[in-house]
């Protein structure tokens, strides 16, 4: 899945997804890593989509 293509919302069930099978126990010790490494690039997509938003935010204030 490439950062473009994945929704915020979707972004954000897979992170939860990821985050119940870890609280569950339910990871090998190697797929862990690999899980915690898709978790952090799923916040990066996050944090992109939440300034990208808030900065289209401030324009449309500025320009009332």
């Amino acid at each position: 899945m490439t950062k473009a293509k994945i929704s915020y919302r979707d972004a954000i069930a897979e992170i939860e997804s990821i985050l119940q099978k870890i609280e569950d126990g339910n990871l090998h010790v190697d797929e862990l890593a690999e899980k915690v490494s898709r978790v952090t690039d799923l916040l990066k997509i996050c944090r992109d989509r939440l300034y990208q938003t808030e900065k289209q935010i401030h324009k449309i204030l500025e320009e009332e």
